[in-house]
């Protein structure tokens, strides 16, 4: 009897729910590593004396390696199994956490985040991995509506209190707050993962040159993005056209592989290439406006980190509270219909951030982040469950694998377009910063919008 059948006999049936929680935690840990740190992103630029369009590195740096990481994650279980992925997953980003805390320059933070993001990408496309393959069609909406509740309550209340350690300690003292969360996924996973698994296939060959090309392709599109705030845009143009022919040889090279890295041949299924476009818009929409909305009302509306910590907290709330219901309508609803209205319902709110002012009432703004949120959590459970279902069982981890790639793809664009567009228009609008704000939450709105228009068409072909 292996490992894994001893487990499900002693824990009868709810193990599956055992090993969901498990690596919900490790989730916890890699988004609270992600979103924390954008509350103390005025004092850190301040602290290094950094401009906007390079503070926007302490999320675009995290988010780069992460989009990255996805890609492997496939490849890992295979190579070492659930357990070994994930344990090793969590030490790296402790420890990258740790690092960063203690970071002597700016340049050495932005090296721990990327570490950080390494393991968070890995780490991403787990959960949604084990819900496809250890829940009944019927159960995965409510599932993946239990593990967003999980996901969501803690970084919701991460800004709160990162605005708190902010004023009290430093930013530094952000970077620690993954360290309990941490320790708790690690005992999680030594009681509930199993040693060995279904994943591992030991003659497995690692597509290298894919990664290579993956790679280059990704950060030419990135910092491409990034350079176009440079004085001289020829360089950032030359990276955006020579990403190009990259993205086309990483594509006629997987589809001629046997193992590749990513496996291109799913986009033939309508609902999966829908849902991909989908998610990359998603994306960069929720990161970029994630990464905007604290800095918008430190340095636009003048809020104390902790209050703008706090007027966050409402709209995370309510968004954990709305995802396992979205969830169990997933099971219920066409999940396109969920995905349209909530990217409706979140372009809307971003489109009316635009409209504060310094003199809006606190309480308005919360109402307008809460409503933002709701369109998230209608979003969130359906998406992934809306570009898979019906694919073929093998081919699941590689699809989520590809939906977290694309989603996180279009965040690490979402929040350098974001950081990039606010500072050329803080500099075109220096005497009025407030307009360089509610330009950008245009740009993600109208981004949003446009993608609600693909979403309809993610249902599976007829």
């Amino acid at each position: 009897m292996t490992d894994a059948e001893e487990l499900r006999k002693r824990y009868g049936a709810g193990y599956r729910w055992r090993v969901l929680v498990a690596v919900m935690v490790g989730m916890m840990a890699a988004i609270i590593s992600s979103t924390i740190v954008n509350v103390a992103v005025p004092d850190i630029s301040r602290a290094f004396e950094v401009g906007q369009d390079r503070a926007q590195w302490v999320a675009t740096g995290f988010m780069v390696p992460m989009t990255l990481a996805m890609s492997l994650t496939p490849s890992l279980l295979q190579r070492f199994g659930l357990r070994g992925t994930y344990i090793g997953a969590v030490t790296v980003l402790l420890a990258g956490g740790v690092a960063g805390g203690f970071s002597p320059g700016f340049e050495f933070m932005i090296g721990a985040r990327a570490l950080q993001g390494l393991a968070a990408g890995a780490l991403q496309p787990i959960p949604s991995i084990v819900i496809l393959r250890a829940f009944a069609p019927d159960e995965q909406g409510r599932a993946m509506g239990f593990f967003g509740f999980g996901v969501v309550l803690a970084p919701a209340l991460g800004p709160t209190l990162g605005g708190l350690l902010v004023q009290a300690f430093g930013w530094r003292a952000i970077f620690f707050f993954v360290v309990p969360f941490g320790l708790a996924a690690l005992a999680l996973a030594h009681r509930y993962l199993p040693r060995q698994s279904a994943f591992i296939e030991p003659g497995r060959r690692f597509d290298w040159p894919g990664l290579a090309l993956l790679t280059v392709a990704t950060l030419l599109l990135l910092n491409g993005v990034v350079g176009l705030h440079a004085p001289s845009k020829a360089p950032a143009l030359a990276a955006l056209a020579a990403a190009v022919p990259c993205v086309a040889l990483f594509s006629w090279w997987e589809l001629r592989r046997e193992d590749p890295l990513l496996r291109v041949k799913l986009m033939r299924y309508r609902q999966f290439s829908t849902g991909a476009v989908v998610a990359f818009g998603y994306g960069m929409g929720l990161f970029g406006s994630t990464y905007l909305l604290p800095v918008f009302l430190q340095i636009a509306l003048g809020y104390t980190p902790t209050a703008a910590g706090l007027a966050l907290l409402p709209a995370g709330l309510v968004l954990a509270a709305t995802i396992p219901i979205a969830g169990r309508l997933a099971d219920r609803v066409l999940p396109a219909r969920l995905v349209t209205a909530g990217i409706v319902v979140l372009a809307l709110s971003l489109a009316a951030m635009a409209a504060v002012r310094p003199a809006t009432a606190y309480l308005v703004i919360v109402v307008l982040i809460v409503a933002g949120r709701i369109g998230l959590g209608l979003i969130m459970p359906s998406l992934t469950i809306g570009a898979v279902r019906g694919l073929p069982l093998p081919d699941l981890p590689q699809a989520a694998s590809m939906a977290s790639y694309f989603r996180q793809l279009g965040g690490a664009i979402g929040v350098g377009l974001a950081g990039t567009l606010l500072e050329w228009r803080l500099q075109a609008n220096a005497s009025e910063p407030l307009a360089a704000f509610s330009e950008t939450f245009l740009v993600l709105a109208a981004v949003l919008a446009s993608t609600a228009l693909a979403a309809r068409q993610m249902r599976p072909a007829a």
